[in-house]
């Protein structure tokens, strides 16, 4: 693999005094699609002639979503609609306003000359392209990008889409006479934490709102990190027996020991998902009857760099767990898109010496990867608070904390 070092001057000439090779056809498979390949708008962003405020505006969008809970990305919808926006934000959060933002330089680059300009989508109308870019779930996604010196430029590359974990990047560089030419060469994630690198891959959480996201919706969930989240229906106002203590099940920690998917890919999204009955008094079969499950389902995004680390989770599973109830289910979903099937599972509970169970269908996604399911005791959570399980590849921390 060719060692690259960002030349950080490279793009800062303006382009009108360089011979350019923009010809982004030379550079793709004849089998991509012509509109919004991942790889063409690898090839186009690669091509620009950004400068340093381009540069801290990805940053800023990135950062802003990583703060948000989400990955480190920045979707077109974003760049284009109001740039150095991340993920989960209303408005821009660095407050910063820019001059000349990335769009205009994307919205100058398709809207150039025919007759200097030949590339894959010279056929189509600049306008139709970028309005399909905008509106597309194309995504600049920055690995590492909290290792970046505020200087260097980055190799983009783009997700392959084939698990591999290597990839064609470009960049711009000069030649002895002058000229510069866009510059095929090969990138892994060990060049991503050294080196900056883009990703164009598309996006698969926005749609989600993370556990940060519920946090700050709520006040009475408190801040989470460090400090239990607190939902309204642990009150004591709200409890079927104020004088007897609340039983309530946490989950303080999530620990990802392997990636699932390719680095190309981004981080991993994990759905969290607990089924359960609460205010459970039922004294007979039939009024076992009146009781509807209730399900629990957040997500956690688990960056390439947090692999091995715990991740402070913090959120009540179970708000409030009946003598009665002896299992809640339990699963854990790495998402990977599909379309929606259901686990028919199970929460038992016990009435007169009897167990019964009660049906709970616990939602995913058919290419999702399933890290674990199955239920979960009373007395083994009790038995194991402030205890690392191992459950697949992940490890928790279950916490039982009484009010």
């Amino acid at each position: 693999m060719k060692h690259i070092i960002p030349i950080a001057l490279l793009m800062l000439i303006p382009v009108s005094c360089e011979v350019l090779d923009d010809d982004i056809s030379r550079h793709l498979s004849e089998s991509e699609s012509p509109l919004v390949s991942l790889e063409e708008v690898a090839v186009m962003l690669a091509s620009l002639p950004m400068e340093s405020c381009h540069l801290q505006e990805v940053y800023d969008a990135v950062s802003a979503s990583s703060s948000n809970g989400y990955d480190e990305e920045y979707t077109m919808r974003d760049l284009f609609h109001l740039p150095g926006k991340g993920v989960g934000d209303t408005e821009v959060k660095s407050g910063k306003d820019y001059p000349r933002p990335l769009k205009d330089l994307i919205s100058d680059f398709m809207r150039s000359s025919v007759a200097t300009r030949t590339s894959a989508f010279t056929d189509d109308d600049p306008e139709t392209y970028l309005e399909a870019l905008m509106t597309s779930d194309v995504q600049i996604y920055w690995p590492y990008s909290d290792l970046w010196d505020g200087e260097s430029l980055p190799v983009v590359t783009f997700d392959p889409s084939d698990n591999s974990e290597v990839n064609e990047g470009y960049r711009l560089v000069r030649s002895e006479t002058g000229t510069v030419t866009l510059e095929k060469i090969l990138v892994d994630e060990e060049m991503a934490s050294r080196t900056p690198v883009w990703v164009v891959n598309r996006n698969s959480d926005a749609g989600f709102k993370t556990l940060e996201m519920l946090r700050r919706e709520d006040p009475l969930w408190g801040e989470g990190g460090g400090v239990i989240i607190v939902s309204p229906s642990m009150s004591p106002m709200t409890r079927t027996d104020p004088s007897r203590p609340l039983k309530s099940l946490v989950l303080k920690d999530f620990t990802m020991n392997r990636h699932y998917d390719s680095w190309f890919a981004g981080a991993s999204e994990f759905f969290v998902k607990t089924g359960f009955v609460e205010d459970f008094t039922a004294s007979t079969e039939a009024e076992l009857k009146l009781y509807n499950p209730l399900i629990t389902d957040f997500m956690i995004v688990v960056k390439r760099s947090q692999k091995g680390k715990p991740q402070p989770f913090n959120a009540v599973l179970v708000t409030e767990w009946p003598e009665q109830m002896t299992h809640c289910a339990f699963m854990i979903t790495e998402d990977d898109g599909g379309t929606r099937t259901e686990w028919k599972c199970t929460a038992l509970v016990r009435i007169a010496s009897k167990s019964y169970g009660l049906e709970i269908n616990l939602p995913f996604n058919s290419r999702d990867d399933i890290v674990w399911r199955g239920q979960l005791s009373g007395r083994w959570i009790e038995a194991n608070s402030n205890i690392v399980g191992h459950f697949g590849d992940v490890d928790l921390t279950f916490e039982v904390v009484e009010y």
